[in-house]
């Protein structure tokens, strides 16, 4: 959606919104619609068509994708990546029209922010291009140079999770810069268990164990999920999301796949236990819902969900296991453990309401503050 400029007052925002799980797109839009009316957004996405119902101050940009070929590559693939990039190969004709496209709009708009949700790369392009960046800062093993220059030259840092959840390697310096917003993005409301329980179909009294596989990878394996369902008949086990099939796996009746479904919320809302990886949203989700809740992290790069399992466990707020149980007995085990170590006031208490308020309040402080002219003294003055 284009708009006149001369209807919103301020000098816009710019976002970068990364296209793969849903958390990045969530994140942008509530906060688009948080923002104050009149003040400009433009937003740069491969996939556009994610974006919907957003105000009339908000333009969706569609780029190349930084991350998939088109087949008209050059690759030379033999010159060294410097420590500070992380994906950046040589010849892609896509990431230079990308970039183009950002580094024109930053001389033609002069923003008054750019946020990063999520990239290294643009977050330096903003900086090289003289442009204050707010980088999203994820869990994971991002001590690296691309990781840190990114974080050093920010003019803040945006942390979608509670403070409780902050890894022990984020420094002094990065902690000054954050911003904390639990639940942003999220749509944490839950209907009434008995009224969900009764449009699914499932007895008041049936023990229901909800499996959650998140949207940013290839899903869990369905092997020792029949391994855990035959451990306990007694309840239903349920999968929402993909599931890769094993042609050994011997799946029992109580266990039911659901493949991706749009009524997530009334299943969190029946379910009794939650098995699920620790993408944002899903983590958003679950701790709102306070249910008992094994973490086992999917690959991603950084060890992003391993690193988010660790925060979760030490904060108290599920348990943290490394794959999916191999045995009944170990299904038994964790199954106990996580029951007896529940505590849901403590895991409703990491999400908040106001989190995508307090950070569109956030976001319009801190472009106060670099908007106000610093006076340079002239030469002899």
């Amino acid at each position: 959606m284009k708009h006149d400029p001369g209807e919103f007052a301020g000098r816009p925002f710019g976002m970068f919104v990364h296209h793969q799980g849903r958390g990045h797109v969530e994140r942008a839009s509530a906060l688009i619609r948080t923002l104050s009316p009149r003040r400009p957004v433009r937003v740069f996405c491969a996939r556009p068509e994610l974006f919907d119902d957003l105000p009339s101050a908000a333009e969706v940009v569609a780029i190349p994708s930084l991350f998939e070929p088109t087949g008209r590559e050059r690759p030379a693939d033999w010159i060294d990546t410097p420590e500070t990039l992380h994906c950046a190969p040589v010849g892609w004709p896509g990431i230079r029209q990308a970039m183009a496209t950002m580094a024109g709009w930053f001389a033609e708009a002069d923003p008054a922010l750019m946020i990063c949700d999520v990239s290294a790369e643009v977050s330096q392009l903003a900086r090289i291009c003289s442009v204050p960046h707010v980088k999203v800062v994820q869990h994971g093993r991002r001590g690296d140079a691309g990781h840190r220059a990114a974080y050093d030259g920010a003019a803040g840092l945006l942390v979608p999770c509670h403070a409780d959840l902050a890894q022990p390697d984020w420094t002094d310096a990065m902690r000054a810069k954050m911003h904390f917003a639990p639940g942003l993005g999220v749509d944490t409301a839950l209907p009434d268990r008995a009224a969900a329980r009764r449009r699914l179909g499932i007895g008041t009294e049936r023990e229901l164990i909800l499996v959650l596989s998140g949207g940013g990878g290839s899903g869990w394996s369905a092997a020792p999920l029949g391994v855990g369902a035959r451990a306990l008949p007694q309840a239903d086990w349920v999968t929402l999301g993909h599931i890769a099939r094993d042609w050994h796996a011997t799946e029992p009746a109580n266990l039911r796949h659901m493949g991706w479904v749009e009524n997530v919320p009334d299943w969190l809302a029946a379910a009794d236990l939650v098995i699920a990886s620790t993408g944002n949203t899903t983590c958003q989700q679950i701790l709102a819902a306070g249910l008992p809740w094994i973490a086992v992290p999917e690959w991603r790069y950084f060890d992003e969900q391993v690193e988010k399992a660790r925060a979760l466990s030490r904060a108290g707020l599920a348990l943290h296991l490394p794959h999916m149980p191999s045995s009944a007995d170990d299904w038994r085990d964790a199954l106990a453990q996580v029951r007896a170590d529940h505590d849901p006031d403590r895991q409703r208490a990491t999400v908040s309401q106001d989190a995508a308020a307090s950070t569109a309040r956030w976001l319009e402080a801190l472009a106060a503050r670099l908007d106000a002219p610093i006076p340079i003294p002239l030469a002899g003055e």
